[in-house]
C-alpha cells in the first residue's frame, strides 16, 4: 500500500505539469554511502535510484530500492540487507521535498540550494535540511548532494561487537542527471 502512495505522488507530480517542460526526471540516480570506521572502511552504490523534479514548484522526490547498493564483498551485502537495513521488511528509502530557494532554469551557473522534506529509511522518517548544487545545461538537470545520516535517527541497530566496524554516521553521496 505505502509503494501505491509513492507512485501516486510521482504520477501527480506528472499530471500537475501536464507533461510541460516543468518536470525534470532521473531514472538512474547514482546514490552512494561510505562507512569510515576503524576496523574497515564499507562503501556501496546503487545506479537505481529514481527521481522526479518540478521547476515550477520546487518539489522533489527520490527513491533507491535497498537491494540495489551492490558492496565489494557479497557477505557485507548480505549483512546490510539481512541484518542492518532489514530490506525484506523496508525495501526502499524515499525523501520528499522542495528546493529552496527554487533554481533559475535558464542559468548554467551552480547553483547552491537546501533540499528540505523527509528522509524515510528503515521505516522511520526524519525531517532534514540538506545541501545540493544544482546546474542546468543543454535541458538537463544535474544535481549532486553529499550528506550525513545518522543510523539512530533510523532506528538501524548496531550489534555492540560491531561497532568498531560500522560509524554512527554514514556519507551519502546522490549524484543525479534529469532529462525534461
Amino acid at each position: 500500500m505505502k509503494n501505491r502512495g509513492i507512485y501516486l505522488l510521482l504520477f501527480l507530480l506528472l499530471m500537475q505539469a501536464g507533461f510541460s517542460q516543468e518536470i525534470f526526471q532521473s531514472p538512474n540516480t547514482r546514490i552512494s554511502f561510505f562507512s569510515s570506521a576503524p576496523v574497515e572502511d564499507i562503501e556501496a552504490v546503487s545506479k537505481q535510484g529514481t527521481s522526479v523534479y518540478n521547476s515550477v514548484t520546487g518539489e522533489i522526490i527520490f527513491r533507491v530500492r535497498i537491494r540495489s547498493f551492490n558492496f565489494a564483498k557479497s557477505l557485507m551485502e548480505e549483512h546490510f540487507n539481512e541484518n542492518y537495513m532489514e530490506s525484506h521488511k523496508y525495501p526502499h528509502a524515499t525523501f520528499r521535498g522542495k528546493l529552496s530557494p527554487i533554481p533559475n532554469t535558464a542559468s548554467n551557473e551552480i547553483q547552491t540550494v537546501m533540499i528540505l522534506g523527509d528522509l524515510e529509511i528503515h521505516g522511520k522518517v526524519k525531517n532534514r535540511n540538506i545541501p545540493a548544487e544544482v546546474r542546468f545545461v543543454n535541458k538537463e538537470m544535474h544535481l549532486n548532494s553529499n550528506f550525513g545520516v545518522a543510523n539512530k535517527d533510523h532506528n538501524i541497530k548496531i550489534p555492540r561487537l560491531m561497532f568498531r566496524n560500522i560509524a554512527e554516521v554514514i556519507k551519502v553521496t546522490v549524484e543525479a542527471t534529469y532529462n525534461q
